[in-house]
């Protein structure tokens, strides 16, 4: 089995049962060269992909760092599920979700983390099937035609920049809501914190009523765009 690590870039988060700890993204792009010379050409999952979709494969395992030593149980047991798998123009678009164990919530926690993911990067394990070797010098070491997978895994160090996580679904923390009301709207942080544990009337009280409260909500409303959803 063989190894292709891609990087996860450009969070967001969007409004949704944050339960589910679910995300999106593409675990391998097309026409892009690896850290290992290979490129994956166009179609190189679709036989994979149709046979997982027909039942004649399993769907590949969601790991953390590929099993780790794969010296125990815990190493190999799985920390999600994959729930969609699919080719596009781009590359290997895929959805997951996290299971409401200790390892899927630290993962969930990780690629939440701010001002940047702690966790950054995604590796596919797989067996090469066909492919090209290399004619010429300046040509990738093989062009990748078809590929089973075996896993997915969240990984720490990403080797290829053009693989991206789209979206990690989640509801908006107060710690997400006070960092809006003081780097968005320029609120002091116990000013935030009288907005998230009391509201806007209290706000009200501290502040005057007239032009510094509407710059205030304006600016929160020229933020929106930043909010889940």
């Amino acid at each position: 089995m063989e190894n292709l690590i891609c990087s996860l870039r450009e969070l967001k988060f969007t409004a949704s049962d944050e339960k589910t700890m679910s995300f999106s993204g593409y675990g391998a792009v097309f026409g892009n060269v690896d850290s290992y010379g290979d490129v994956i050409e166009p179609g190189a999952f679709s036989k994979f992909l149709a046979d997982v979709k027909s039942g004649a494969q399993p769907w590949p395992a969601l790991l953390s760092q590929h099993g780790g030593w794969q010296m125990s149980a815990e190493d190999l047991t799985p920390i999600g599920v994959w729930t969609d798998l699919a080719e596009d123009g781009h590359g290997l678009k895929l959805s997951g979700e996290l299971a409401d164990i200790p390892r899927g919530r630290d993962m969930y926690t990780l690629m939440k983390m701010s001002p940047r993911p702690a966790i950054d990067g995604m590796s596919i394990g797989y067996v090469a099937k066909e492919w090209e070797p290399r004619s010429k010098p300046e040509d990738p070491k093989r062009r990748l035609k078809r590929i089973d997978l075996i896993e997915i895994s969240l990984v720490t160090r990403p080797a290829n920049g053009k693989a991206r996580v789209s979206s990690v679904k989640g509801e908006m923390t107060e710690r997400d809501f006070e960092r809006l009301l003081t780097q968005g709207a320029g609120l002091s942080r116990s000013e935030a914190q009288v907005v998230i544990n009391q509201g806007f009337k209290s706000l009200m009280a501290m502040r005057d009523a007239g032009g510094e409260l509407a710059e205030l909500v304006q600016a929160i409303k020229a933020r929106e765009q930043h909010l889940p959803r």
